[in-house]
């Protein structure tokens, strides 16, 4: 991993602001990547997307009153250390405080790259805490990124998450399919595949990332029946364009990755100068809608800060709504009428056979 600036220094000319911001990172937030996201730097242009991504300047030293340390509110949905519970009936298992970069726009950087690594007996109460609490089917490893682990310590959590007969799915958050597309090897690919249904949810920023290297990464993936999904931040000069977007998008559905969520950046201590304005987010997503395939429209949200979840946002196709009919404006603009249907009750009686004895889903026994 490449940490200092003297290192960096091989791959790009670096600016007096980057400089700066390699010099203050210490007491700001980590500085760390991989020899090959370096290899993707355009040498001379400062404003690359890779070099935006991953080398501080000195605006992230500006700290908005409004930012936070904890930005979606974790650490007051967390009833062990190892565990986020924001959700009914999904958690968050941190099971690692590394990454193989340090994105300046991590919205966990109060916990990545410091020196406190969760210990044995705090990932077993995490395990524990999913064990004894029913309501959770569905388990996201996260951290720092759970790939960086070695594969037979990643199996073994698998094997123990896989063991609990509530947990019906797991979902692994990793960015190394970007930065380090080696680390997805044969032996990986058969440790995960053992363990289905998995899915894995990377972040692919711009297209830039999308190399030769990284596309083979995903697929043998997904050619182990491993479904990938990709969530990208929107980010000021990164990817805040039609363009930039657009080709984002198709070039994942290219390499069969999924695009998932698009994410307005996050109120994190040292970002304002890489969020982009809610009104700029949701006219660049209306410019995707409609003019891209369906499938590689990604979902725009905003985890609400203080812990309050994602809130979808984007444009609004219904200019009014009656009993009668709805009026929708397509994504050219054009107004159409649709009738609405002249029966209202959508009761499913067959509910009562099927799910009979079924608890409902808020009534689910466990912890909130």
């Amino acid at each position: 991993m490449l940490t200092t600036a003297d290192e960096l220094a091989r791959y790009v000319v670096l600016t007096a602001d980057e400089r700066a911001g390699l010099a203050a990172s210490a007491r700001l937030f980590r500085f760390g990547l991989t020899p090959y996201y370096a290899s993707l730097m355009d040498r001379d242009h400062a404003s690359c997307p890779i070099r935006l991504q991953a080398i501080p300047r000195v605006d992230e030293t500006n700290v908005r009153a409004e930012e936070l340390r904890d930005p979606l509110g974790e650490d007051t949905h967390a009833p062990v250390k190892t565990i986020v519970h924001k959700y009914p009936d999904r958690v968050l298992l941190l099971v690692v405080d590394r990454c193989a970069i340090y994105c300046r726009h991590c919205n966990r950087r109060r916990l990545v790259g410091g020196d406190d690594p969760p210990t044995t007996a705090e990932l077993d109460a995490g395990i524990d805490y999913i064990a004894r609490t029913k309501r959770v089917r569905d388990v996201l490893l996260s951290g720092g990124d759970p790939l960086l682990l070695a594969t037979g310590k990643l199996a073994a959590i698998l094997a123990r998450l896989r063991a609990i007969p509530h947990v019906e799915t797991i979902r692994i958050g990793t960015r190394l399919p970007v930065v380090c597309p080696m680390r997805v090897d044969a032996e990986l690919v058969a440790a995960l595949r053992a363990h289905h249904p998995l899915f894995v949810n990377t972040h692919f920023n711009h297209v830039k990332e999308l190399t030769p290297e990284a596309r083979a990464a995903c697929e043998r993936l997904v050619d182990a029946g491993i479904p990938v999904g990709n969530q990208a931040v929107l980010l000021r000069g990164v990817n805040s364009s039609v363009k930039s977007l657009r080709a984002l998008m198709r070039g994942l559905l290219r390499a069969r990755v999924r695009p998932y969520y698009l994410f307005q950046g996050d109120t994190v201590i040292g970002t304002d100068h890489l969020r982009t304005p809610v009104e700029t987010a949701i006219e660049l997503h209306r410019a995707l809608r409609g003019w891209i395939n369906g499938m590689a429209v990604p979902h725009l949200v905003l985890d609400a800060p203080g812990g309050g979840g994602k809130v979808p946002l984007g444009a609004s196709y219904l200019e009014s709504l009656d009993d009668s009919e709805a009026i929708v404006r397509t994504y050219r603009g054009t107004r159409v009428t649709y009738p609405q249907p002249r029966a209202r009750d959508c009761a499913v009686p067959y509910d009562d056979v099927w799910f009979a004895g079924e608890p409902d889903d808020d009534d689910r026994e466990g912890g909130a």
